[in-house]
């Protein structure tokens, strides 16, 4: 303990004497705070200063007149854009707001086209169509003010739905006031009328019920025989046609039974010299390997092979065609198995073929060792042998019978649906002459009907639907209430349509700015740039003149304490500085300093470490982690939106501890939090602590020679 103690006061007592060294120090000190402020000063309140976003807005609206009343919607517009600061909004003719916004004078532009008040006034019409503002944005002037923007043209679309709501819903609900006090002054007539209704609908007779429903019947069984005479021409075309295809198909299946028998004995033959050429694949192998290949075989047999195995598979794609198609026509598809065969054969003979090649090539480039290829080789040939043997087996004695024999069946089928639709045929002259005289029966007793019962259905459904909706109003309420509902106040009924519900926000931990928000990121980030700062102008190594022995874990922690002295006193600043020079809020301000002092105490550890052990590569891990912080912490953006790379390495980054630890301070604190954080960044500082204890020694060892390598280059220290 005494010779670490004794680097460090050395440390210390050199940076007293050495007045360059002090303000090199101190410089190292300050520097960290200077940049954590001036980004949370330049941060404060950005959206609070919205109003230097200048937006173009050209008003070509040649307003209209609705019921006879002149409105001009785009003039209100832009007297309402005029009380608003939210955005610094200019009023300028459309081509200078083009040219604004291209050359980045404006940051978007927002037309009104002089169609606009017309399109809301086609409400009243039977074709409304919507209006339209005409917003252009510069999305390279800026990445986060077309979002700004955009938001203030959704206003004015938001403003004038608002105001458009609330003016329609205010002369529909005076409307209503009107047929309401008209109602009241019409009661007893409305309640005479109803009761008569309701007695009209009682002495409605049966037997217009009936006579309704009978020509209801009639109407319905003429338009059957109507229908049905219709088709009759079409059934007896479909009737000969269907009989000149069923005969016709006979014939095809009958030729095509004796073709099947007669190409049979060919479809064998190909068969076995498909298993022929798989035989003497495996002969081949076997040559190889009992070493009777003669010496011209590589250059002779093998491309032999390849020619006959590309045959084989190409002979094989044919026959596999040609069973698919017969399967495809055979009920029950007899001949999936066999298919399947096929298939595994041919797809055997392509990887004999590709194997041959390959083995070809192998033995032209001079490889001795082969083997694997002729195994593959070998387990081709058998299972293309193995399922040629498996078709040649059943081909003659069950494969041909079956399609035969299905052939034979799908004839007879034919034969049949030949028979009865001959049948068919014949009787169609009586079906036509009994449909017709039906349909003249039909035709008469439906005119009769129709006189009779014209008038009585309509007006009984009429009746019916008068009393049924007088009886559906007086379930829902009363006239009485209905009366009461339409005269209530229009005013104050219209307001509140316009805008039914509102937002009640509960902020939690809230917090007064935007700077203050982001004083935690900051802050962090700032921390671990002044632990970089340090080490890339102070030296982690205590040297040799100091005489203190050089082990390892006594140059290393012996250092660290100095390192980790000005680290502490850079938080200080930092976040004493953020609350008293820039008055960032922080709901706990002593937790504030003190987490702030944890998080720089690790992450000098951390980046103090990676230099003592691995010298100028270290610090540029340090960079590395660095970088990868930044996107990767969320403390910026929220981590689910960035990429999924980043929310990967979210967990593991020391950032998102610190970060997450200094909010607490901030915002309120929920102990289990940031008790979580303490923890994890103890583990960091436990896991370098055992990296800067365990492996500097022997790296250092390691490394020696190219770092004094790199020192002799004089651009390396």
């Amino acid at each position: 303990m005494l010779p670490i103690l004794r680097i460090y006061t050395a440390d210390l007592s050199r940076i007293a004497r050495n007045w360059a060294a002090a303000v090199i120090v101190l410089g190292l000190v300050c520097l960290p705070s200077l940049y954590a402020w001036f980004n949370i000063e330049a941060s404060w309140d950005p959206y609070g200063q919205t109003g230097g976003l200048v937006v173009a807005v050209t008003n070509l609206d040649q307003g209209a007149a609705i019921s006879g009343k002149p409105v001009r919607i785009g003039d209100e517009i832009v007297e309402s854009l005029k009380n608003n600061p939210a955005i610094g909004w200019v009023f300028v003719n459309e081509g200078k707001a083009m040219r604004g916004v291209q050359h980045g004078d404006y940051y978007a532009s927002i037309v009104i086209p002089d169609d606009f008040s017309a399109k809301i006034g086609t409400i009243v019409t039977d074709n409304p169509q919507k209006a339209e503002l005409v917003y252009t944005v510069n999305e390279k002037v800026n990445a986060v003010s077309p979002k700004i923007t955009g938001k203030g043209a959704s206003g004015i679309i938001q403003q004038v739905n608002h105001q458009f709501i609330k003016t329609a819903n205010g002369t529909i609900f005076r409307i209503m006031n009107e047929i309401g006090i008209e109602l009241e002054s019409s009661r007893p007539t409305i309640e005479t009328v109803r009761d008569t209704l309701f007695k009209l609908e009682a002495m409605i007779p049966e037997n217009e019920k009936a006579a309704a429903a009978m020509t209801r019947d009639v109407r319905k069984a003429e338009e059957i025989a109507a229908g049905v005479q219709s088709r009759l021409p079409v059934i007896a075309q479909l009737a000969q046609d269907g009989a000149l295809l069923a005969d016709r198909l006979s014939a095809v299946l009958e030729r095509g039974s004796e073709a099947i028998q007669a190409a049979g004995p060919d479809v064998g033959n190909d068969l076995q010299l498909l298993k022929t050429t798989a035989d003497s694949a495996k002969l081949l192998v076997q040559s190889f390997r009992d070493g009777t290949a003669s010496a011209a075989l590589p250059e002779l047999g093998l491309e032999r092979l390849s020619r006959r195995l590309s045959a084989a598979a190409d002979t094989t794609e044919v026959l596999l065609s040609l069973f698919n198609r017969l399967n495809g026509f055979l009920a029950g598809n007899p001949l999936s198995g066999a298919a399947d065969k096929l298939g595994q054969a041919q797809e055997a003979f392509r990887r004999m073929q590709r194997t041959t090649d390959s083995l070809r090539d192998a033995i032209a480039s001079g490889t001795k060792s082969y083997d694997a290829l002729l195994s593959e080789l070998e387990q081709g040939a058998g299972q293309a042998s193995e399922a040629l043997d498996s078709l040649l087996g059943r081909y003659e004695t069950e494969l041909i019978p079956q399609i035969v024999q299905g052939l034979t069946r799908t004839r007879e089928s034919a034969q049949t649906a030949l028979d009865v639709l001959k049948q068919a045929n014949a009787a169609l002259p009586e079906v036509s002459r009994l449909v017709s005289d039906a349909a003249s029966v039909l035709a008469a007793s439906g005119n009769a009907l129709q006189t009779v019962s014209d008038s009585l259905p309509a007006a009984a459904a009429k009746i019916h639907g008068l009393a049924d909706r007088i009886r559906a109003l007086e379930r829902e309420g009363n006239l009485n209430d209905l009366i009461g509902l339409l005269r209530k106040d229009a005013d104050k009924t219209s307001e509140f349509f316009a805008e039914p519900a509102v937002l009640h926000e509960n902020r939690l931990f809230p917090i007064p700015n935007y700077g203050s928000a982001m004083s935690p990121f900051f802050t962090t980030l700032s921390l671990w740039v002044g632990a970089l700062l340090l080490v890339s102008l102070l030296s982690v190594d205590a040297g040799s003149e100091s005489g203190v022995p050089q082990e390892g874990y006594v140059v290393y922690f012996g250092r660290f304490l100095t390192f980790w002295t000005l680290a502490v006193l850079q938080s200080l600043l930092v976040t004493i500085g953020d609350l008293v020079f820039l008055g960032t809020y922080a709901a706990n301000p002593v937790w504030f300093v003190l987490f702030g002092a944890v998080t720089s105490s690790v992450f000098m550890l951390i980046v103090y470490t990676l230099v003592s052990v691995f010298g100028n590569v270290g610090k540029a891990m340090a960079i590395v982690l660095l970088v990868l912080q930044l996107a990767g912490s969320g403390g910026t953006f929220p981590v689910q939106v960035t990429p999924a790379f980043f929310q990967a390495i979210h967990p593991f980054l020391p950032f998102t501890y610190a970060i997450s630890l200094m909010r607490e301070a901030v915002g309120g604190l929920l102990w289990d939090i940031a008790i979580r954080d303490l923890c994890l960044l103890g583990v960091y500082a436990a896991l370098f602590l055992i990296i800067g204890i365990t492996l500097k020694d022997w790296i250092n060892r390691v490394s020696a020679g190219v770092v004094r390598k790199a020192k002799e280059s004089r651009l390396i220290h």
